[in-house]
């Protein structure tokens, strides 16, 4: 199963078209193609568990929530989803956004918990010399580019805003993303482009499960 053509023909579409009168019309339409993405990203659950454990995949809505947006466009011209990872010691989730002219793959930390934030940033307030290693590696930074997210304007409340990793710290996300491009998704390779980023993200979820699984003085917090 791959991305077709014509599923990004039907997302320009809805992108020209985003009211609920031409999707209705086209709403069987929408249908067909989701149920090839869907079976697209059961693949990659399937592959992707033969290297790391996941618990599941979902599909996101293509129903945008207006009630507190100024955009009132009623659909996210796009398909898009998420792969978790299984159990307490396995942090961070895997991310694929289908979406014309802006396809993405990658994944991270979107929303952690307050607990989970200051634990990450009381970790690069200590030493923030193990990840800046892993986000530098020449094949990462190839791949991703630089560290994403979010963040605070100078610096959280309790941290000096001339340290060292305020960089770091200022973040209240922290994801990474590789780009493809229309053409590069509908080809036959795509999957494996997919777990080959993946795969490559794995330095980064692992040292970031590790900080979240343990606690300053390095012991593991987990039951």
């Amino acid at each position: 199963m791959k991305i077709t053509k014509a599923s990004f023909q039907f997302l320009t579409q809805l992108s020209k078209n985003n009211n609920r009168t031409w999707f209705s019309d086209h709403k069987n339409e929408f249908k067909a193609h989701e149920v090839g993405v869907k079976a697209f990203f059961q693949e990659i659950h399937n592959q992707l568990s033969k290297i790391d454990y996941i618990e599941s995949h979902k599909l996101m809505r293509i129903y945008r929530d207006v009630r507190f947006s100024k955009d009132k466009t009623p659909y996210k011209p796009r398909f898009a989803g998420s792969l978790k990872r299984a159990t307490e010691q396995l942090r961070g989730g895997y991310f694929i956004n289908i979406e014309p002219g802006n396809c993405l793959v990658g994944g991270g930390f979107y929303a952690p918990n307050p607990q989970d934030l200051m634990r990450i940033r009381k970790e690069f307030e200590i030493d923030d010399s193990e990840i800046r290693a892993i986000i530098a590696n020449p094949q990462f930074k190839k791949m991703f580019g630089k560290l994403q997210g979010e963040e605070v304007k100078t610096a959280p409340r309790g941290f000096d805003k001339t340290h060292q990793a305020i960089d770091l710290i200022k973040k209240k996300q922290f994801y990474v993303m590789r780009s493809f491009t229309n053409a590069e998704v509908v080809s036959p390779h795509f999957k494996n482009e997919v777990i080959k980023t993946f795969t490559a993200l794995r330095p980064f979820f692992d040292y970031m499960s590790d900080v979240l699984t343990t606690n300053l003085n390095g012991e593991s917090i987990i039951e």
